[in-house]
């Protein structure tokens, strides 16, 4: 029986009690929105929790936008990021936007950005998002705050870096310059379903059309965790992003990924999707820049 040790449920009214309660229990679960908290038991993975530390109510719902970078607070719900006028309007977050009109309202209205990307959940939307976005998460611990790339939280699959009694408390985008647009694409068996393939892109071009800067990321099982694609980001970077140069970038991806198979898709079905996705991201991207 899944939970069969959970003891206690905790809600502490700050980070330092949260971090309190995670240091003192031996097997604790922070827990943000806790909409995947039925996919983690079916998977039985809490076997062993012996207690959940809701943070929701710790602090971690600020909102920080500025020339520089825009912070989001662990425990703020992605309907309310996908509420935002920058969200809903800059061609730099269009990525994000795209993966939060995804999930269904039920989720987006309680599932938190934190758990989001804590969970490493590779089939999840907003990850992939995020990492064509740069994103960091800042951590923190008995040991103090630290600061990391969101690629390096993931540890494989429904398993994350942080060490013992470590919680996120935000994510973070930097502000990028120049020309600048994103953009993100799914597969899916189904409007409600995790995805299949999923893909982001980001391009900023300079004032002759050419690429100075790209970002490709692919999820949804083409590997244990969502990733970053070199070769993809390298076809592009310095070229003129024409209908060739996107195909090749696309079929770079495929030595980069170790797509999975399950009840959903064949590993090689997720590789030829993964090539189809990734250009169709990439052209989202390069149809939002000014």
């Amino acid at each position: 029986m899944a939970l069969a040790k959970l003891e206690a449920f905790h809600v502490p009214d700050s980070v330092d009690a949260a971090l309190a309660l995670l240091k003192d229990s031996e097997e604790a679960l922070p827990l943000a929105g806790g909409t995947f908290l039925r996919g983690l038991d079916a998977r039985g993975l809490l076997s062993e929790v012996e207690a959940l530390v809701d943070i929701r109510k710790a602090g971690l719902s600020g909102l920080r936008l500025d020339d520089a970078e825009f912070e989001i607070g662990a425990t703020v719900p992605l309907a309310a990021i996908a509420a935002l006028e920058a969200v809903r309007t800059e061609p730099w977050l269009a990525a994000l936007r795209e993966a939060l009109s995804h999930p269904p309202m039920q989720v987006r209205n309680t599932a938190t950005i934190g758990g989001c990307v804590a969970a490493s959940c590779p089939f999840f939307d907003a990850p992939t998002a995020l990492l064509a976005l740069d994103a960091e998460v800042i951590v923190r611990g008995a040991g103090g705050m630290r600061r990391m790339a969101l690629a390096a939280l993931f540890g494989g699959m429904f398993v994350n870096t942080l060490g013992k009694g470590e919680i996120v408390t935000a994510v973070v985008l930097p502000v990028p310059t120049g020309r600048c647009a994103s953009g993100f694409v799914k597969l899916a068996g189904n409007a409600n379903d995790l995805a299949i393939v999923n893909a982001a892109a980001r391009l900023t071009l300079d004032a002759d059309g050419i690429c100075t800067d790209a970002r490709v990321a692919l999820g949804g099982g083409v590997g244990e965790q969502a990733l970053r694609s070199a070769a993809a980001e390298a076809v592009l970077a310095g070229s003129r992003p024409e209908a060739d140069v996107l195909a090749r970038a696309a079929d770079a991806v495929v030595g980069e990924i170790d797509a999975l198979a399950d009840h959903r898709a064949s590993a090689a079905y997720r590789v030829r999707m993964a090539k189809v996705m990734t250009r169709r991201a990439l052209e989202r991207a390069l149809a939002c820049v000014n």
